[in-house]
């Protein structure tokens, strides 16, 4: 597999820690007329800090982009796979709203997504993450710049050892997202 996921490094970070399971994503200008599609359902996380904002995420958040341990400029460290197993169109900023304490980003930032381009909306996935057993660097090339949500990368990656949170653990940051989008409140 090849094909990779551009997403902020502070929510790559919060993703591999296992302190969400939520990735919201309204697409970037290269994704032209029809905007984001889920195209993959297994892909890796390309952490990047290309539009990377401090005051687009909930204070511990910020707080700890002040400790991640960044590669080289020319250098991007990939260390976590992630499988979608639920994606949603949220056509209302309503719904997108009833996803906070579920991911690191501020209302602001969703508000603002939502509501960018012709189309309102913002895509939510749930996604199983899983960790390589070493992390890769690799050479940042042309190929992986510009605003696009998928790149493919330049070579195969060692398979996986296992996901960053337990079978339950799991379960119950699923059951969250879907009671969200429904309306509902967890148990």
């Amino acid at each position: 597999m090849r094909v990779a996921f551009k997403e902020w490094s502070i929510v790559v970070d919060a993703l591999g820690r296992g302190e969400q399971v939520v990735i919201l994503r309204k697409g970037g200008i290269a994704e032209g007329r029809g905007g984001f599609q889920v195209e993959h359902e297994r892909f890796w996380l390309f952490p990047t800090r290309y539009h990377q904002q401090a005051e687009g995420v909930v204070d511990a958040a910020r707080e700890r982009m002040n400790e991640l341990d960044w590669p080289a400029e020319e250098t991007v460290r990939i260390e976590y796979c992630a499988e979608v197993v639920a994606a949603e169109l949220l056509e209302s900023l309503a719904e997108a709203k009833r996803l906070r304490g579920q991911h690191i980003w501020r209302d602001e930032v969703i508000a603002e997504r939502f509501d960018w381009g012709r189309d309102e909306g913002i895509y939510a996935m749930a996604v199983r993450v899983s960790r390589l057993a070493e992390p890769v660097g690799l050479p940042l090339v042309e190929a992986y710049g510009g605003c696009k949500s998928w790149v493919e990368l330049d070579r195969d990656l060692p398979a996986v050892t296992g996901s960053v949170l337990s079978d339950a653990a799991f379960a119950d940051k699923l059951e969250a997202f879907n009671a969200a989008l429904a309306g509902e409140s967890v148990r």
